[in-house]
């Protein structure tokens, strides 16, 4: 996984290109109407039920594009919401506010949803030992903020990107003529570049298990597209040997099914690719 400093610093990269991407040579719209000296407050209002994340981001958006902005938090990230409850209100300078306020809301209502779905998942596997994990399928540019919504929501962070960890996965296994090869060439090359990296490798079937249990040295086996029947025959048979997870398709419906096979995690691309944005707005005072 990213250190705490390198996300710190995905999440500056998010503002800074953000906001050079809507105010450019400047918020004409506000510098047209509004005076430069104009002090303003403004509300932000919940229009929808699930959990409200993006909280502290918002801070840090206000924060760059005004340090004398001020934010009175009412809902932290992590909190049940509902139509009608109000997560903060914010005073300061008019335009600072109406600069800040699209990046504000699109980064809070994409990481409200994916924390409402993320908590969804958690719920389904309470009671089992199961964690929920997401994937890299996430939009293009804002990865950092999608796994922190998921984190908020109570799951937990796959792999953040293809550098912080080792994932063999189907064509990586093909391209290099079969799963132990792949295991092979991967181990020696950690060991020539004097990498510290956990392996995590594709298996499509009881025959790619065997043949990566064999060679050792890997983190988790990516069970995937398992039936559940054949998952939980594939937990018993890897046992205490390595950590596994179930893959391919799992929704929040059969989720469960897959826990009680035994699984350490489920990996679910629809945290972060399948979700509708929270609905909130900032409204002047």
């Amino acid at each position: 996984m990213i250190s705490a400093a390198q996300f710190e610093k995905e999440i500056e990269l998010i503002i800074v290109n953000a906001i050079r991407e809507d105010i450019g040579d400047g918020d004409h719209s506000s510098l047209a109407c509004i005076p430069v000296e104009a002090k303003g407050k403004a509300k932000l209002l919940v229009k929808d039920n699930g959990i409200l994340a993006g909280v502290e981001f918002a801070k840090r958006v206000f924060n760059y594009v005004d340090p004398e902005v001020r934010l009175d938090i009412k809902i932290k990230d992590g909190e049940k919401v509902k139509k009608g409850d109000i997560a903060f209100y914010v005073d300061g300078a008019s335009q600072s506010i109406l600069k800040a306020e699209r990046l504000v809301l699109n980064a809070m209502q994409r990481m409200s949803a994916i924390a409402t779905k993320t908590k969804e998942f958690v719920d389904k596997l309470e009671g089992t030992e199961t964690k929920i994990l997401d994937t890299r399928k996430t939009t293009p540019g804002i990865r950092a903020l999608e796994k922190w919504a998921v984190k908020i929501g109570g799951g937990e962070n796959h792999r953040f990107a293809l550098y912080d960890m080792i994932m063999l996965k189907d064509n990586h296994i093909d391209f290099a003529g079969g799963v132990a090869k792949a295991v092979q060439k991967t181990k020696q090359y950690l060991k020539t570049n004097s990498l510290d990296l956990k392996i995590i490798v594709e298996a499509r079937n009881m025959q790619e298990i065997k043949e990566i249990l064999e060679e050792g040295g890997v983190y988790r086996i990516l069970i995937d597209n398992f039936n559940y029947a054949d998952t939980k025959k594939a937990v018993e048979f890897i046992g205490n040997q390595c950590f596994t997870e179930s893959s391919g398709g799992i929704t929040l419906e059969t989720a469960r099914k897959y826990a009680e096979c035994g699984v350490d995690y489920i990996s679910s691309g629809a945290l972060t690719h399948s979700v509708y944005n929270m609905d909130l707005s900032l409204k002047a005072m």
